[in-house]
């Protein structure tokens, strides 16, 4: 027993009197769905009736990290089963909070509620899964599930890639992978997966996160010399009046044609608030009262929130008394292609098409619930 998941044998998860478990849990972001996650998978379904699938990391918008949709993911797996195994799969898309504790519980509750509407409503399901590095310590957050823990996957003598070696492969060589580069991809994927990416690379939006790939790597080569693993200090700017926020869509990479907040990096002879005043009137033109205080401010420091590398934003919120019919002109500059008001009751619906975690900036600052979408099973 560890301290908070109770942990049984592989050998007697779902053997115990000589009968299945009535359901496992398996988590992963699956980008991609690789021979390593396919035998996690049928090890599950070796245990238990039903399999829930949590696939993190949904409802964002498109990055070199997560370049595929929850959808995606769940067709890649769904086409790597047979038509009875597929009925044996359910899947639960949960986001990624940028805060463990309140995503265990999204990912704890979308399970119940989902085991329930299959007439589970008390069913312990084993948590299957494999401690890579300290990334699978959620594995020990759900308290009452019976941890299964696998060891890693192998195909055969050959250790199988990570996910992340696998989509470095495909952005770097894309439409141009030789038949040999697609032969060795096929020895670390199952068959169907094989099939969906070499339709993948073929769409336009595959080209585009290739080229945001290359642009990150280089990125991150221009700071490889520095002694330590630099820490980056933003500023955003959150300005609202009359149920209108104020958001510029990106002109650069990385983000290109995403919304975000108005803001950039903190100059060396700058306060923070003034780097949020400065990033506001070059991205959007306007300009605000020195009189003018932020009404709130908030720290968003998730060592994820960002591809670019370890970056602490500071936000603040300014508070404007303009009606929505005489809103202060702006126009996009600088790096910011354009510049709207966009009202907040419109912003639920547009979660997939925010950069970064500045979806969640939002609904921290303005105090908003999160999307709650139609059950998928």
């Amino acid at each position: 027993m560890n301290n908070k998941t109770d942990k049984i044998s592989p050998q007697l998860a779902g053997s115990q009197a000589g009968s299945l478990a009535d359901a496992a849990v398996y988590i992963g972001r699956f980008q991609v769905f690789h021979l390593g996650h396919l035998g996690m998978l049928r090890a599950a379904l070796e245990r238990a009736r039903l399999c829930v699938v949590v696939i993190g990391s949904a409802h964002q918008a498109r990055t070199p990290k997560n370049p595929f949709t929850w959808q995606e993911r769940a067709q890649m797996i769904c086409c790597n089963l047979s038509p009875e195994d597929q009925a044996r799969v359910l899947f639960v898309p949960v986001r990624d909070y940028y805060d463990t504790p309140r995503w265990e519980v999204a990912v704890r509750q979308d399970v119940q509620a989902l085991l329930a509407r299959h007439g589970l409503p008390d069913a312990r399901p084993l948590l299957i899964g494999h401690f890579k590095d300290i990334s699978s310590q959620y594995l020990h957050g759900f308290e009452g599930w019976p941890l299964v823990s696998l060891d890693r996957i192998r195909a055969g003598e050959r250790a199988l890639h990570d996910a992340s070696q696998l989509r470095d492969g495909l952005f770097a060589l894309g439409q141009q992978a030789s038949a040999t580069v697609w032969l060795a991809l096929g020895e670390q994927v199952p068959p169907g997966t094989l099939e969906f990416l070499r339709g993948t690379v073929s769409q336009p939006w595959f080209a585009e996160m290739a080229e945001e790939w290359r642009m990150l790597r280089a990125y991150w080569a221009s700071w490889s010399a520095a002694p330590y693993p630099p820490t980056f200090v933003t500023t955003d700017a959150l300005v609202l009046s009359d149920g209108h926020v104020l958001l510029v869509q990106r002109g650069e990479l990385p983000g290109r044609g995403l919304y975000a907040l108005p803001g950039g990096f903190l100059n060396p002879n700058e306060s923070l608030v003034q780097g949020a005043r400065r990033e506001l009137l070059e991205e959007t033109g306007l300009a605000l009262s020195a009189a003018l205080v932020p009404s709130a401010s908030a720290v968003f420091d998730h060592p994820d929130r960002s591809l670019r590398g370890r970056t602490i934003t500071h936000a603040f919120l300014w508070r404007l008394d303009h009606p929505a019919s005489a809103l202060p002109a702006v126009q996009g500059q600088d790096d910011a292609a354009h510049a709207v008001w966009v009202p907040v009751a419109q912003l639920q619906g547009m979660e997939d098409r925010f950069f970064d975690d500045h979806f969640h900036m939002l609904v921290k600052l303005l105090g908003l619930d999160y999307p709650i979408y139609a059950p998928t099973n």
